[in-house]
């Protein structure tokens, strides 16, 4: 449970970035112990769920120790096939949509030499949770100011804004799964909600069981009050283990 309280902050990370595609040609590293089945798997869509990010506490040839917000300690397994990239905060994207998620400048490759103790990294890949280590298909060096905003999200999640898969519709009550803790979380919405679906106005009529969407809103009498609905629709056929994590497209 705690890993995945942390992998929600990479994926919305990896969310802003859009790098689905970027990674999607790299085969996973199997960590140790790794079950074999799993080191089969390929492209970064079946990993949306799997990431962890944390403080770097050990460089190494092949691996990155990191101490995560909990206080776990992970070993980061990396190999020539491991995308290892960088970014920075700073101004809004040209066709960002203007809602409260933090701007990102665009990537750059870097060396995985260039990441030093001390870093924020994050990365995506093979978690085994039990043996604590990661066989990294991404890393990513976040900026410090980046770290920050993500670590506020989280503490803001459920409080200015949800986001999850569709699991039920109830009048104008819906619940979603997902989440920093992968749980059921609802929001309610009223005649001042706006809807979209990418760029294009929808309304509560068009959202269906198993579609993602963000909420922004406020709580309001103990329930969570959505001011606007973002839809990303359902997700692509045999990646749904990994919908309730999946950032925003």
């Amino acid at each position: 449970m705690k890993a995945r309280r942390v992998s929600v902050l990479f994926l919305i990370l990896l969310g802003s970035l859009n790098v689905a595609a970027v990674a999607q040609e790299s085969s996973p590293v199997p960590a140790p112990g790794q079950p074999a089945q799993e080191r089969g798997q390929r492209g970064f869509g079946g990993m949306m769920g799997r990431g962890v990010m944390g403080t770097v506490t050990e460089v190494a040839s092949d691996h990155f120790t990191i101490k995560t917000d909990t206080g776990e300690v992970y070993s980061i397994h990396y190999s020539v096939n491991t995308r290892v990239m960088k970014g920075g905060g700073g101004g809004q994207r040209r066709g960002q949509a203007a809602d409260n998620s933090p701007a990102f400048n665009p990537p750059v490759a870097i060396k995985a030499s260039d990441i030093k103790v001390g870093d924020a990294i994050g990365a995506s890949g093979e978690v085994d949770a039990n043996a604590k280590s990661v066989g990294a298909v991404f890393i990513f060096q976040i900026d410090p100011e980046r770290a920050k905003q993500m670590r506020e999200m989280q503490a803001n999640y459920g409080k200015t804004w949800l986001m999850g898969r569709v699991t039920a519709i109830n009048d104008v009550k819906v619940t979603l799964q997902g989440g920093p803790d992968n749980a059921s979380h609802t929001f309610v919405a009223d005649e001042n909600t706006t809807f979209r679906k990418r760029r294009d106005p929808v309304t509560l009529a068009d959202i269906q069981v198993g579609d993602m969407v963000r909420a922004e809103g406020s709580l309001k009498d103990g329930a969570f009050l959505a001011t606007s609905v973002s839809v990303m629709g359902q997700p692509r056929q045999g990646n749904a283990a990994a919908a309730p994590g999946s950032p925003p497209q």
